[in-house]
């Protein structure tokens, strides 16, 4: 996919967003990783949301399972006693890894996570995929309750009492910044991934599923398998960022690993707001909505659920297509979209209807 002169100035803008921000704004670095991390999971719900069609509530199932099985492979990899114990401890142990220990054990459980949360979207993904449209998005949720209810009875990874998670071994200004690179580089991973497979049959593909599964099957399409890979890439990504965040966050338990009436809510909210179905969509939207999230957060504290609220109410019923999707209907020569202009004549050399 060849870019245009605009999105090689936007992808500038970004890149010196990216790189400069933490150093410009220090104060903000957590913040920004968070931003970072909300352009990743409403671009990866989109893949199966906006460009297929299959609109998900239950993506941020794999956010938490990433983040148990990230503190699995940490902690299991590099102390003696097993996770088992250091759960039951109930934070009275306190093992101290080495730097070396530490960032192994992390690479290895963001590896890990991601792994994991592929193998299970194929799995469910045997038994999801036979629901559509509505049924598909409640019964996602479901799932995404199911898995959440199911973890709290384990004790193994610290049942409803969580698990802490093993404490950064370097200085606690650099924890921010590396941190923010992590979400940072993930974010860049994921985009240009998708990037590429919208541009290739993949992605006619999916289109074509969204917009007539049963004639797309007809035409050979093997829609399953389209349907699994969409799924099994933003599982991928959200089991990765899921193993961040846990260890963003210092200690996991089901409120902080699925958080599904905030960010299960917000990544498609977000991709609803700059325009699902396209590539700078939700990128956009995450920017937007999680800049309006801060400010009220901040401004407003008792009126940001309201102000989020209304947000969603005139995107869904007044703004339907997203900030995208209105530009590329404004301005469609900007998006390399060609119009049609040309007039049919009838016999009488009038203008057909």
């Amino acid at each position: 996919m060849s870019m245009t002169r605009d999105t090689k100035v936007t992808y500038g803008l970004l890149a010196l967003f990216g790189i400069f921000g933490p150093i410009l704004f220090p104060d903000y670095t957590l913040s920004i990783a968070y931003l970072w991390m909300m352009v990743l999971m409403a671009s990866t719900w989109d893949t199966l949301g906006g460009q297929m069609g299959y609109n998900s509530l239950g993506n941020i199932t794999f956010f938490g399972v990433g983040m148990y099985v990230s503190a699995i492979v940490q902690v299991s990899f590099f102390y003696e006693g097993g996770v088992a114990e250091y759960t039951s401890a109930m934070g009275s142990i306190k093992p101290e890894f080495t730097p070396a220990e530490y960032f192994w054990g992390l690479g290895l459980g963001i590896l890990a996570a991601g792994v994991v949360g592929l193998v299970l979207s194929v799995i469910f993904s045997s038994f999801m995929f036979g629901l559509r449209g509505p049924y598909f998005a409640i019964g996602s949720l479901g799932l995404a309750i199911a898995v959440a209810e199911v973890t709290i009875t384990i004790d193994y990874v610290g049942g409803a009492s969580g698990i802490s998670m093993p404490l950064f071994p370097g200085d606690i200004e650099f924890r921010s910044t590396f941190f923010y690179i992590l979400c940072f580089v993930l974010t860049i991973i994921s985009h240009f991934l998708l990037r590429w497979l919208y541009s290739t049959q993949f992605g006619l593909a999916i289109n074509a599923i969204r917009d007539d599964e049963d004639k797309a099957e007809a035409m050979g399409i093997p829609t399953l398998a389209y349907k699994r890979i969409g799924w099994a890439i933003p599982a991928f990504f959200m089991g990765c960022i899921g193993a961040v965040a846990g260890n963003m966050a210092g200690f996991i338990d089901k409120e902080v690993a699925y958080p599904i009436p905030t960010f299960g809510i917000f990544m498609v909210a977000m991709a609803l707001l700059g325009g699902k179905g396209t590539l700078w969509g939700p990128v956009l939207g995450a920017i937007i909505f999680h800049v309006i999230k801060e400010a009220t957060w901040t401004y407003l504290l008792n009126l940001q659920w309201v102000a989020l609220g209304l947000i969603l109410i005139i995107n869904i019923v007044y703004f339907q297509q997203g900030i995208m999707g209105w530009l590329q209907t404004k301005y469609p020569e900007r998006f390399g979209i060609v119009v049609d202009t040309s007039t049919v004549t009838d016999a009488d050399g009038k203008e057909a209807a």
